[in-house]
């Protein structure tokens, strides 16, 4: 267990309810200091909720916040001061330039960093006279990160920081996140990819209707799954006969739509059968991958469905 002054935040019995609808039920986590702490999930799983929770946008039903060594029953302005938060749309008005966008935000605040740096910081310093309008998504989506970074944070919460951008940007806002924690920044993000949370993430903490059904790195949760390689394929629709075939060759075979998959812990061996099988009964295995489990596999385990479904 971390030692207290090493905790950026602790959570304990958050809840947040909407009639029958448990958003947040009763989730708990701690964060350390200097580290990017993951909250992945599909749509619906309570991660905006308990982002805009901790942010203090929404108040809590029930638990305790601890951040900045504090209990807290409600975020206060002060703390606010002390934290940054990704706008998920900034909406930023088009014939603003982008200097003027930074020096609107950098003004709510007590102590905020020059211009010039928070453009640095995300790699925009070539865009500070360019208007608004005139930036592509992944532009705007820094610049909303450098929005989030004005007040110079001890935390920051970035909720889907990539999704809708292109993999070159997706790269680029990965590169500035790595870059925070470098700097001694911890970072609250959520994301619904799962090589994202891989990626970047020392702790990961998977929720699904509003409650949190595993927490560790990504190694220890991939860890459970043993050490199996999955192999991947498409084809259209199997006989009960086929998969049960394919299942004696492995640990496991399923069939999720178009994508079969069969784990095994012996890939040369089920490799060989796999490819006699697929010549005995004419199926072809389309685009067939090898890979380690990774986290989307971890939450088929635990849930019976793909993160993405």
């Amino acid at each position: 267990m971390e030692e207290e002054n090493e905790l950026m935040m602790r959570v304990t019995g958050l809840k947040k309810y909407y009639g029958e609808v448990h958003a947040v039920d009763g989730i708990s986590f701690a964060i350390p200091r200097a580290s990017v702490f993951t909250i992945l999930g599909p749509n619906g799983a309570g991660k905006t909720t308990t982002l805009e929770i901790l942010e203090g946008i929404r108040g809590p039903d029930a638990g305790e916040i601890e951040v900045f060594g504090m209990k807290l029953k409600k975020v206060t302005r002060a703390v606010k001061e002390r934290m940054g938060v990704l706008l998920q749309d900034g909406n930023f008005e088009p014939y603003l330039k982008v200097k003027e966008v930074v020096k609107l935000f950098a003004s709510f605040f007590k102590k905020a960093l020059p211009v010039e740096e928070v453009l640095t910081r995300v790699a925009l310093q070539e865009k500070t006279n360019a208007y608004v309008k005139t930036l592509s998504g992944g532009q705007l989506q820094r610049l909303a990160v450098g929005v989030a970074l004005v007040n110079d944070p001890e935390l920051i919460f970035l909720d889907e920081p990539t999704t809708g951008l292109d993999p070159q940007a997706r790269r680029n806002m990965w590169s500035i996140i790595t870059d925070l924690k470098d700097q001694g920044k911890t970072i609250i993000l959520t994301t619904h990819y799962m090589e994202e949370a891989e990626a970047l993430s020392d702790r990961v903490c998977i929720m699904d209707y509003g409650t949190i059904i595993a927490k560790g790195s990504p190694r220890e949760l991939t860890s459970r799954l043993g050490q199996e390689t999955i192999i991947e394929f498409n084809t259209s629709s199997l006989s009960a006969d086929d998969l049960a075939q394919l299942e004696s060759y492995g640990k496991t075979a399923r069939e999720d739509g178009e994508i079969v998959t069969v784990e095994t812990e012996n890939l040369v061996h089920t490799m060989e059968q796999m490819l006699a099988w697929s010549r005995e009964r004419e199926i072809p295995l389309t685009n067939m991958t090898v890979r380690q489990p990774n986290l989307e596999d971890v939450f088929l385990l635990l849930t019976g469905r793909r993160l993405r479904e």
